[in-house]
């Protein structure tokens, strides 16, 4: 079985019945790579893409997840998905340009994913990697610290988790940086989506996961409790004295999650203030 779905502008430039094969073969920079799976960036007549090749992750990796009672990544397909749930919910991301899959066998099927090359862009994690030492305005922290959460917010009510939510993954664009800053005019993208799960309603220790690991991605910035506090009420859509009356253990979690994530990654605690009703999971 072959599913191959190019964009109008690829498919004057991959016709015939190799195309397949040919994407498959291209060349260009090389982002990331792993066993079964590589990430490159091409130029494709005079514009950017990125494209994602899967080549088949084993029949071990497919037993080892399901060890782990974890859902294996088989291929592309998976991302080529959360696009579009994303898309559905009104979430920024990457806009596909092609998706290709072959192979009725999950432990050596081949796929690939295009996706447009998302310009004048930064990551979170670099755009705010200055905030402890040059704190920004404080109406551009407020309006970002509102629109990750309503991300958040609408990831999960909905049924989605990310498993690799960090501040690397969201990009923002920067010509959305016109004062004066509000979350609705700042414009960022969620990327790196082949992890997503999607159900009908996501589970706790899904979103306690994601949640740990945004906080943890951003225990660098200089953030204070107020911060922390604004968050939760964005994410939460209710009143800050409900939510640290009535959800101790939720946030206790997610602190626990991150601060043993911090510890095992920089070897040290992390300097945060904390709001004190999860003083408590940082400390178990």
């Amino acid at each position: 079985m072959v599913v191959l779905e190019l964009a109008d502008e690829l498919q004057a430039l991959f016709p015939g019945p190799d195309a397949f094969d040919r994407i498959l073969a291209l060349d260009g920079r090389l982002f990331r790579k792993f066993a079964a799976r590589r990430t490159l960036r091409v130029e494709l007549a005079g514009k950017g893409y990125f494209i994602k090749i899967h080549l088949g992750v084993g029949w071990k990796e497919i037993f080892k997840n399901l060890i782990y009672l974890r859902r294996p990544v088989l291929g592309a397909r998976d991302e080529w998905r959360a696009i579009q749930r994303l898309e559905e919910l009104g979430v920024d991301t990457m806009k596909i340009a092609g998706f290709g899959e072959r192979g009725s066998n999950p432990a050596c099927r081949q796929s690939f994913l295009i996706t447009e090359e998302l310009c004048n862009t930064i990551s979170l994690e670099d755009f705010c990697k200055p905030w402890q030492t040059d704190p920004p305005p404080v109406s551009l922290k407020r309006s970002l610290i509102e629109k990750v959460a309503n991300i958040a917010r609408q990831l999960h009510e909905n049924g989605v988790n990310h498993r690799d939510f960090y501040i690397c993954h969201f990009l923002l664009d920067e010509t959305s940086l016109v004062e004066p800053f509000a979350a609705e005019r700042l414009k960022l993208f969620l990327i790196d989506l082949h992890r997503v799960q999607i159900r009908s309603k996501t589970p706790r220790r899904w979103i306690v996961k994601d949640i740990s690991g945004l906080f943890f991605s951003s225990m660098d910035l200089g953030l204070t409790r107020r911060d922390l506090f604004r968050f939760m009420k964005i994410y939460r859509g209710r009143e800050l004295r409900s939510i640290l009356s009535q959800e101790h253990s939720f946030w206790a979690s997610v602190v626990g999650r991150a601060f043993k994530l911090y510890q095992k990654t920089h070897r040290r605690m992390p300097r945060v203030t904390l709001p004190p009703s999860t003083v408590e999971g940082a400390r178990s």
